[in-house]
């Protein structure tokens, strides 16, 4: 069963060698899969130049932290912050309700092409 852990490590270190720290962990076996990150450390590692991967900064982007570090860099006070990470959020929700009616329904319809294929 996979299960990972985000960490900061330097670029210069092996890919399975030494690490800094340990800033998360992935389960992607889990409906819907669990991603589970320490956001100030995150943070703080982003701020100081680190550079995620794309599937690292893929999972950081599904919890809304790289929409929510981009508002406070341009300067949007903490208050609006809030309002628009709530926004998000939302709409986040939506998309991954869209996503799964789509699946529904595609699932749907191979199970009702499966039947009419085995009635001729």
């Amino acid at each position: 069963m996979p299960f990972y852990q985000i960490v900061a490590s330097d670029s210069r270190s092996p890919r399975d060698g030494k690490f800094l720290e340990v800033i998360g962990h992935y389960n992607p076996t889990a409906k819907p899969h669990a991603v589970i990150i320490e956001r100030d450390r995150v943070a703080y590692w982003l701020n100081v130049g680190a550079q995620p991967t794309a599937t690292v900064r893929s999972l950081i982007r599904g919890t809304g932290l790289l929409h929510e570090l981009n508002l406070l860099r341009r300067g949007v006070s903490e208050s609006d912050v809030a309002a628009q990470m709530e926004a998000w959020q939302q709409k986040e929700a939506e998309r991954r309700q869209k996503r799964l009616t789509v699946k529904i329904r595609r699932r749907q319809a191979k199970k009702a092409a499966e039947a009419g294929a085995a009635e001729a």
